[in-house]
């Protein structure tokens, strides 16, 4: 199988500090993988080099586009880069508002992007907005609120379908749950999970807690000071760590006993009675 994605030598400096560097993987179409390590590990800078919002000082990101294959995306003009950032790309902030403009109503954040790759029927728009709300489980009665009236839970389902609806294959979360309450949290990655398996996206999960990293990925990259110190599935890299930096990961990490060996399957914190999105 072709990899969608082929990274080869990613590296970032900043003046004599290391971003990342010397990072190369492959990710296969549907597939998830986390990229996990402590503040300052790199996985920012790297998930930024990926997504085309920094330029790396080396390497190459190659993704298989629709109609030329393996393409560079580093070298790409800039015209292309943008294009591919609004069909086949999508990229989710942690902070929802980062991703979305808060003065435009819910459906318009949703229409925008629909807009951007030269949808003009105002039903057609509004109708695919309603669709992609429902999806996300916001009312179609919200589709003329605003974001700053929903919760930040809200927000962020709001954020998962405006950058959805054009059907992307790769998305890049930096961090999609990190600011959220656990019990909203559990139900945000159950939402992405479920879209994952519905219509095979690819995603680039940034993250610091192992937890999630064990619910929704397949593969783990784990980064300390910009370098990549292991790689593999995710179910051999969190049940049987290699590196001593990942063992103390795990060990740091709060919660009860996990369950390695079916860590697709662990139980997801059950949400508070009453707790919403």
């Amino acid at each position: 199988m072709t990899p969608l994605l082929q990274v080869e030598g990613i590296a970032k400096m900043y003046g004599a500090r290391i971003g990342c560097t010397d990072v190369s993987f492959d990710l296969y179409p549907g597939e998830v993988m986390g990229i996990v390590g402590e503040s300052g590990s790199g996985k920012s800078t790297l998930l930024n080099c990926l997504a085309g919002h920094l330029q790396p000082d080396a390497g190459a990101v190659r993704f298989d586009t629709r109609a030329e294959g393996l393409r560079d995306t580093v070298t790409m003009s800039e015209p292309e880069r943008r294009m591919l950032s609004r069909t086949d790309w999508a990229f989710v902030h942690q902070h929802a508002r980062d991703g979305l403009r808060m003065n435009v109503s819910a459906g318009g954040n949703v229409g925008e992007r629909l807009m951007a790759v030269n949808a003009r029927h105002y039903g057609d728009i509004r109708d695919k907005a309603i669709d992609w709300l429902g999806r996300v489980e916001i009312s179609a009665d919200r589709i003329d609120d605003r974001p700053t009236a929903f919760s930040g839970g809200m927000q962020q389902r709001l954020q998962i379908a405006r950058n959805l609806v054009t059907g992307p294959r790769l998305v890049f979360m930096d961090e999609p749950t990190g600011g959220l309450d656990v019990s909203v949290q559990a139900q945000v990655l159950d939402l992405l999970d479920d879209v994952q398996e519905k219509f095979g996206i690819a995603m680039l999960f940034i993250t610091h807690d192992l937890r999630v990293a064990a619910q929704i990925c397949d593969e783990v990259l784990v980064m300390q000071k910009g370098v990549v110190v292991e790689h593999g599935p995710a179910g051999e890299v969190l049940a049987a760590p290699r590196h001593d930096y990942t063992r103390n990961l795990i060990e740091a990490a709060p919660g009860r006993h996990w369950d390695f060996a079916n860590f697709r399957a662990l139980d997801r914190t059950t949400p508070a009675t009453g707790a919403t999105l």
